[in-house]
C-alpha cells in the first residue's frame, strides 16, 4: 500500500460500480496544482445505502425489520411537516437492495410508511458529504495507480475518511465541443444506410479541426481514408484533448446516437469515458443522455429552450439571438448537393461543418457558467442540471435543505395522488385597454411570490386550521391560516436565497476585475432563477411539497396587492390600462403644471 496523501480537484461528476458486491461511489474531477492536466477517480467504499422508517410500534417494528437483509438499524429524530417524530434509520448493503427491500418493509404491519427511498445512492452520497460539483474538493488516501503513470491516464485514488468541500471559484475547465456531418439525398439521414462524412472539433483551447473522408484546401481540414478511420480519430482527439466537458447541439438526441449506431456497424470501440468505458446512455426525462465517464456531456439544446423565449431552436437561430450576428448556414437538403459537387459547394461545406462547432464552443461559453452555477447552488451533477427542468432543480435544492434542517424529505407521488391533485387559480389579469395610450408606465411588484412565502410565512408546516388571530396569517379570498412562528421550512429557504442574492449583487458592484464581475453575476442570476421558481412548485402536482393551500394562498395575495396597488395608484392620477401577475401598465391621465408636476 502506498503512504498516504491529500489531493485536491475540481468535482467535474460523481457514480457508483460494484466492486466485490460492495457499492463503490467514484468522484470523477481534474487535479488542482501541479496536476492540474490529469484527471483523478477517486473511489470512497465507505458510504452505505439507507431509507427511513416510520413505524406505528418503534420496537415491534425493530422486531420485524431484523428478520431482513438489513446491515443496519438506528432511532433517529426528524421533522415531518414540522412536526418531529421518530423514525427508524435502516442501513442496507447495497443500492440495489433498496428496491427490493422496500415494499417488504412497507408491507410489514409495524410500519406507517417509507420515506427517502427514491433518493438516488450517488445524489445522496454528495447530500450527506456536503459535496457540490464544480467545486473544489480535498481527499485523503492512496494512490491505486502502478508507480508509473502515462500522460493520458486518470490517478486512480482510494479515499480515506470523508471528502472536505473547499471554497472556490467557477472552475476554468477544457470544453471540446463537436459536431456530425451525414447526408441523405431524400431527406433526413438515417444511420442505417448514411455514413458520417464530417466530425467538426472546436475547443475553448484554440482547436478547430475537420475530418472528413473527403479532402478540402483549408488548413483545418484533413482527410481520412474512410468511415471507420473517421470515427477512430473522433475517439483519438477526445483522449489526446482530455477535455472536461464535451458540448454538442442536439447531440443527445442526433450527433452521440447516430455516431453509437455507425461504430457499432464498423466495429469501432467508443472508449471515451476517462476511465476507458464506452459511450453509453441512460435515461434523463423523456429522452435517452449520452454518458462519456469522467467528461461531462453538456447538450446545449434543452438549456437553450429553458433560458430563452424563442419561436425555433436551431442553432442558427440561437447563435443570432446570443451574438446578434449570422452563422453559415446549408439547408439540411442541400448538404447532399454540396456533398457530390467536389467544387466550392464542398469547400463551402466544409466552412459550414467548423462553423457548427465553433458554435457550439461560443454558445457553450455563454451559458456554461449559469448552468454551473446552478450545479454549484443546487448541489447536484451538471449533466443533470443541464437536463432538468427549473422546477426539478429547485426540488433537489430543497431535499439538501431538508437535510441540512433536519427535515424528512416528502415522497414523489403516486400516480394515484398525481391524479387528485388540482391546479390552482391563477394570478391576477386584467384584460387590456383598447386603443393608443400615452404616458404609459410600469408598475412592477420584485419578487412578488417569494416575498409573500417570505412575509406571510407561507409554508405546509405552518399551515393550521385554528390558530388565534394575532399568531398566524389569513390569506384573502381562500381563508387559509398560516403562524406567524417558526418560520417555515420553504420561507427560510427562499430568505436565505434572496439574502444571498442581494450579498452577492453588492459584491458584484464593488467588483472591478470582469472576470468576478462575471463569475458573480451568473451566481446571482442562478440564486434569481432558483428563487423565483420556488413559489410555483407549491401548486405543482409532482411536486414532492405540493401544497394546494399555500398555491391558492399565495396567488390570493397576490391578486389582492396587485388590485390595492391599482386602486392607489388610481388616486394618484393614473388608469391602469392591463395588467397580469406581478405588474400592470398605466398611462397617466391627471393634470400637471408647466414644471410637469401633478396638481
Amino acid at each position: 500500500m502506498n503512504p498516504m496523501e491529500s489531493k485536491k480537484f475540481v468535482l467535474l461528476d460523481i457514480d457508483y460500480v460494484t466492486e466485490n458486491d460492495e457499492a463503490v461511489v467514484r468522484l470523477f474531477g481534474k487535479l488542482v496544482g501541479e496536476d492540474g492536466n490529469r484527471s483523478i477517480i477517486a473511489k470512497d467504499k465507505s458510504f452505505k445505502p439507507y431509507i427511513y422508517v416510520l413505524p406505528y410500534d418503534i420496537e415491534a417494528c425493530i422486531t420485524e425489520l431484523e428478520d431482513l437483509n438489513i446491515q443496519k438499524i438506528e432511532k433517529v429524530e426528524k421533522k415531518d411537516v414540522g412536526v418531529l417524530k421518530e423514525f427508524l434509520k435502516i442501513t442496507l448493503k447495497h443500492p440495489q437492495d433498496v428496491p427490493k427491500l422496500r415494499e417488504k418493509i412497507w408491507g410489514l404491519d409495524s410500519v406507517d410508511a417509507v420515506r427517502e427511498h427514491d433518493i438516488p445512492f450517488y445524489r445522496r452520497y454528495l447530500i450527506d458529504k456536503g459535496l457540490f460539483p464544480m467545486s473544489e474538493v480535498q481527499v485523503e488516501g492512496n494512490s491505486l495507480n502502478s508507480s508509473f503513470i502515462s500522460e493520458g491516464d486518470p490517478y486512480i485514488f482510494e479515499v480515506v475518511g470523508d471528502p472536505q468541500p473547499l471554497e472556490s471559484g467557477l472552475p476554468e475547465l477544457k470544453v471540446l465541443s463537436f459536431d456530425i456531418e451525414a447526408c441523405n439525398p431524400k431527406g433526413m439521414p438515417q444511420e442505417k444506410e448514411d455514413p458520417i462524412i464530417m466530425i467538426s472539433l472546436s475547443s475553448n483551447q484554440g482547436l478547430r479541426k475537420v475530418y472528413s473522408t473527403k479532402s478540402s484546401s483549408f488548413d483545418f481540414a484533413e482527410m481520412v481514408s474512410d468511415e471507420k478511420e473517421l470515427l477512430e480519430k473522433f475517439v483519438e482527439v477526445v483522449k489526446s484533448e482530455n477535455p472536461d466537458l464535451i458540448t454538442g447541439y442536439n447531440s443527445d438526441v442526433f450527433d452521440f446516437p447516430y455516431i453509437r449506431d455507425r461504430a457499432a456497424r464498423l466495429g469501432v470501440t467508443l472508449d471515451l469515458g476517462v476511465d476507458g468505458s464506452e459511450l453509453k446512455f441512460m435515461r434523463r426525462g423523456f429522452a435517452n443522455s449520452a454518458v462519456v465517464k469522467g467528461r461531462v456531456h453538456v447538450d446545449l439544446y434543452p438549456s437553450m429552450r429553458r433560458f430563452l423565449q424563442l419561436d425555433r431552436y436551431t442553432l442558427e437561430r440561437v447563435y443570432l439571438e446570443i451574438f446578434d450576428e449570422e452563422k453559415k448556414d446549408i439547408d439540411g437538403g442541400e448538404i447532399h448537393v454540396c456533398w457530390n459537387d467536389d467544387g466550392e459547394r464542398l469547400e463551402e461545406l466544409f466552412e459550414y461543418s467548423l462553423d457548427d462547432a465553433v458554435a457550439v464552443t461560443k454558445i457553450g461559453e455563454e451559458m456554461l457558467p449559469l448552468n454551473m452555477a446552478l450545479t454549484r447552488l443546487v448541489g447536484q451533477p451538471l449533466f443533470d442540471i443541464s437536463r432538468m427542468a427549473t422546477g426539478q432543480q429547485v426540488e433537489w435544492y430543497l431535499i439538501r435543505k431538508a437535510y441540512e434542517y433536519g427535515d424528512i424529505v416528502p415522497n414523489k407521488p403516486s400516480n394515484s395522488q398525481i391524479a387528485n391533485r388540482r391546479k390552482i387559480e391563477g394570478g391576477y389579469v386584467k384584460d387590456p385597454v383598447k386603443g393608443l395610450h400615452e404616458n404609459i408606465v410600469y408598475f412592477d411588484f420584485r419578487s412578488l411570490y417569494p416575498s409573500i412565502i417570505i412575509s406571510r410565512n407561507v409554508s405546509p408546516d405552518t399551515l393550521v386550521d385554528e390558530c388565534d388571530e394575532e399568531d398566524c396569517y389569513t390569506a384573502p379570498e381562500v381563508g387559509y391560516k398560516f403562524l406567524k412562528e417558526p418560520v417555515g421550512f420553504v420561507p427560510s429557504v427562499i430568505g436565505n436565497v434572496l439574502r444571498e442574492r442581494v450579498k452577492v449583487k453588492s459584491r458584484m458592484k464593488e467588483a472591478t476585475d470582469p472576470r468576478e464581475k462575471h463569475v458573480l453575476d451568473v451566481q446571482q442570476e442562478a440564486l434569481k432563477r432558483v428563487a423565483n421558481t420556488m413559489y410555483g412548485v407549491y401548486g405543482f402536482i409532482k411536486f414532492r411539497w405540493y401544497c394546494l393551500e399555500c398555491a391558492d394562498s399565495i396567488t390570493a395575495w397576490g391578486r389582492e396587492f396587485i388590485k390595492n396597488t391599482m386602486k392607489k395608484s388610481e388616486e394618484s392620477g393614473f388608469k391602469p390600462i392591463y395588467a397580469d401577475t406581478d405588474g400592470f401598465y398605466a398611462t397617466y391621465v391627471g393634470s400637471s403644471d408647466e414644471d410637469g408636476e401633478s396638481e
